[in-house]
């Protein structure tokens, strides 16, 4: 399986700035290891790039990253896929009707975290911020700060997925 240099190195001379941003962002600051690996592979399986998902899941299993952290980056991303959808429409349409009616979709798994809510809820952010959902992201930020994170966290968060989905575009284009 590829880990995440080779998958840099293979990175078109067009994304030469994503190479460099790449292995900065993922090199634990603000974010503890686990919150930085979960926020990147949850932002690899959104932006929809499987070798690049894998890779990351790879690095971050080597690095010691437990399983429960990786599941909980797994949901964000397939959990975020209905609810930024759904989510997004309301807040386009922008109708009092809509806001209105119930979602009747199933979201437990959004509050039973293989790891910590908190950490689930970032790497929802993440995804949210790929996805582009206004109310989701406001709703997950608010979680992560009430958690007691802080917007330095969601900072960091928001650029690391920034950073994989340019990754993810990039090797698309190679």
């Amino acid at each position: 399986m590829e880990n995440i240099d080779k998958l840099r190195d293979a990175l078109p001379d067009c994304a030469r700035d994503v190479k460099i941003n790449l292995q900065n962002v993922l090199q634990p600051a603000t974010l503890s290891l686990e919150q930085t690996w979960g926020v990147a592979v949850a932002s690899a399986f959104a932006a929809g790039n499987r070798r690049l998902a894998d890779a990351l899941w790879a690095d971050a299993k080597a690095r010691g990253v437990a399983d429960g952290v990786l599941e909980d980056a797994k949901a964000a991303a397939v959990m975020m896929a209905m609810n930024n959808v759904y989510y997004r429409f309301r807040h386009v349409m922008g109708k009092e009707s809509y806001e209105q009616k119930p979602a009747r979709l199933r979201m437990l798994r959004l509050k039973q975290p293989a790891s910590t809510l908190v950490d689930l809820e970032l790497f929802s952010a993440a995804v949210s911020a790929i996805n582009f959902c206004e109310a989701c992201l406001k709703s997950h930020e608010h979680v992560v700060l009430e958690g007691g994170l802080t917007e330095d966290h969601v900072h960091d968060a928001v650029r690391i997925a920034a950073t994989v989905k340019a990754a993810a575009v990039a090797l698309d284009a190679a």
